[in-house]
């Protein structure tokens, strides 16, 4: 596990007359997450299925930490990929270009694909934005005097840009395991990269994911989806996602109340997701999570990809937080699922030895792929269309 604690000091050094508490405070959610019991191996049983103890474990706590899933040549091509896209990054929010004058990776996108923030700051917390699930702004200490002005906190549709993000998309570990919580239908969510600098990386303010289903009289755990974070360079307390461990399960909470109730945003009984660089987690997306700003000296990115269940997103008319509202219907679900499509073709283009997912909705149909030129270009923006609820 990465030795996260230089950054813990560092940190709680930009909370003041609230450092000892915060350095306590993150010290203690590191001791309890390593706790829960909630990591491993991907496992199934002889018959294929996710294994119970994995199912009831995540069922209990709302996520668990999936270890070693993206060997290390695999995540050497994501750390490269990611790289050579971080040079072509526009120079600001206003700007196409990128620090070269040349178009950035994102000039002709129609969809919405980096969201900035101040450095160390929480964009979201205490607006209206994503229909204001961030009820609270957590505390944006003040960054160095060398600080850009405005630093990436998310990139969206990532699988346009990246090749290896788009074959890890297609894992065959990770499809079964959506599978095993959201049926052999499931449908794709959204996908991202989230981006947390040292010394410079946003906070994303305590939130739960989710929007259509909240009254819904079939409300239950899994209703929204989950997402998988998949960590490029790990994950520690100070850089992390923290998580209050089965909030799952208790519908819509007052944020604003917790906080009262623990006296500050330091929100008692929550814990950081910690993981080592390759490591996977599934975290469902009604669970209460959110993310302090980095002051440590670690970076974190992780590459995160949603599924829902086929019931919750059919018929069903989407939140309009990542895409426009409308309602999902066959039609746009199918044409939604081609990044599935698209993802198990390159995957099988660069792991020939590899046993291919095979995905229901496509064989059930004999729908076919091939991952080419045409391909990418079919790509594109195809974000627009995000299912999100």
């Amino acid at each position: 596990m990465i030795d996260a604690s230089r950054s813990i000091k560092a940190c709680a050094a930009y909370y003041e007359d609230n450092s000892d508490a915060m350095e306590s405070y993150l010290k203690e959610g590191e001791k309890k997450a390593l706790e829960l019991g909630n990591r491993g191996p991907i496992n199934f049983d002889e018959n294929g299925n996710l294994c119970p103890e994995i199912r009831k474990a995540y069922s209990d706590n709302g996520f668990y930490i999936f270890e070693n899933v993206i060997n290390p040549d695999e995540l050497k091509d994501i750390k490269e990929d990611l790289e050579k896209l971080r040079t072509n990054f526009p120079t600001g929010p206003e700007s196409n270009l990128d620090v070269k004058g040349n178009p950035a990776f994102n000039a002709e996108s129609k969809a919405l694909t980096l969201v900035w923030s101040k450095p160390l700051g929480d964009p979201l917390g205490g607006t209206e934005l994503a229909n204001g699930r961030h009820q609270i702004k957590l505390f944006e200490p003040e960054a160095k005097s060398d600080a850009p002005a405005a630093v990436p906190v998310i990139l969206l549709g990532s699988l346009q840009f990246s090749d290896a993000c788009l074959r890890t998309y297609a894992h065959p570990e990770l499809l079964k395991v959506a599978e095993a919580i959201n049926g052999e239908d499931f449908a794709p969510f959204n996908e991202a990269l989230f981006i947390k600098e040292p010394g410079v990386g946003a906070a994303v303010s305590w939130h739960q994911d989710g929007v259509t289903h909240w009254d819904s009289k079939d409300f239950d755990e899994d209703i929204h989806g989950f997402n998988f974070m998949v960590q490029v360079y790990g994950s520690t307390a100070v850089n992390g996602v923290w998580v209050m461990p089965g909030t799952h399960k208790v519908g819509k909470i007052d944020i604003k109340e917790l906080v009262a109730e623990s006296g500050s945003e330091r929100l008692e009984g929550a814990v950081p997701i910690v993981c080592n660089p390759g490591d996977a987690v599934i975290c469902n997306r009604q669970l209460l999570h959110g993310s302090f700003p980095n002051c440590g000296y670690e970076k974190r990115v992780t590459v995160n990809f949603g599924f829902h269940k086929r019931s919750s997103v059919l018929g069903v008319k989407g939140g309009g937080v990542h895409s426009e509202a409308q309602v999902f219907d066959d039609e746009i679900i199918a044409r939604r699922s081609k990044s599935i499509g698209y993802a198990i073709e390159a995957r099988k283009s660069k792991y020939k030895d590899e046993i291919p997912y095979s995905y229901k909705p496509f064989t059930d149909i004999k729908k076919t792929y091939i991952w080419n030129a045409q391909a990418r270009e079919d790509l594109k923006d195809y974000n627009l269309e995000d299912l999100s609820i």
